[in-house]
């Protein structure tokens, strides 16, 4: 298999790298950036025998970047400390880059996990992601929130899922949640977007009908009607704090 580099961006992640870097043992290189952690997370992450950096904060995309130019492979491998390459995933891995296809980066579907529980619908599977390219044709792109990926040239699909640790309960959600409505009102400042009164009413209506009936929240029950609510009311908060930017209000909350 061609020599793959995965790189790790982190602040606090004692909790999920450990899992994170047991899944990519197997790596060539382990290129981790860390902002400023206070707990625990350099001293797991050098006891995988990662490359460690530390470096303030700069943004998702950024950040990211920095880890991307920093490995020396040429596959990157990106993930989040949340994320894990199940075994299955690793081994399709090896055998399509065993054969050196002629492709530049490869998508992966996540299962995406909330409080434990595999989310099958509410449009969370199967949540395609590149993470897999070629170091010199892979960028992530300036976004304040949801950073992408952008890939010049082919790309193909993994077959196996990425696993997605993400929220671990309710309180988990709801403290993110903060900070990422914070980064998605700023963005939507960025390119022009404005607030009316019924972006507050109807958009965040649309956004529970949308998960819970179009995309059949429903048959996860509690945990579809759960998710589906508290995405919801993100859509209220990120539209209450970009009308808060608009009148040059200070927003809560601010990371």
């Amino acid at each position: 298999m061609q020599k793959i580099s995965v790189a790790i961006i982190t602040k606090n992640e004692e909790r999920n790298i450990r899992e994170c870097l047991e899944s990519v043992r197997w790596a060539n290189e382990i290129v981790v950036v860390d902002s400023g952690s206070t707990d625990r997370t350099r001293e797991i992450c050098r006891e995988f025998q990662a490359r460690v950096f530390e470096e303030e904060w700069k943004g998702f995309p950024r950040q990211k970047n920095s880890a991307i130019d920093k490995s020396r492979n040429e596959w990157v491998l990106s993930l989040d400390a949340d994320e894990r390459i199940s075994p299955e995933l690793r081994t399709e891995i090896a055998d399509r880059l065993a054969a050196d296809p002629p492709v530049d980066g490869f998508y992966m579907a996540r299962k995406n996990f909330f409080a434990n529980h595999w989310i099958r619908y509410c449009g969370w599977y199967p949540d395609y992601n590149l993470r897999l390219f070629r170091k010199n044709r892979g960028r992530f792109e300036e976004r304040t929130v949801h950073e992408k990926v952008k890939v010049q040239g082919r790309t193909e699909t993994f077959k196996n899922p990425l696993i997605h640790k993400t929220y671990r309960s309710l309180n988990d959600f709801l403290q993110r949640m903060d900070t990422y409505s914070t980064l998605a009102a700023q963005e939507m400042q960025r390119e022009g977007r404005k607030v009316r009164n019924h972006d507050l009413l109807l958009r965040p209506l649309f956004t529970f009908l949308q998960m819970y009936i179009l995309r059949a929240g429903f048959l996860e029950g509690y945990m579809g009607f759960l998710l589906c609510r508290m995405y919801s009311f993100y859509t209220f908060t990120k539209y209450a704090k970009l009308r808060e930017l608009q009148r040059h209000e200070p927003i809560a909350g601010k990371p």
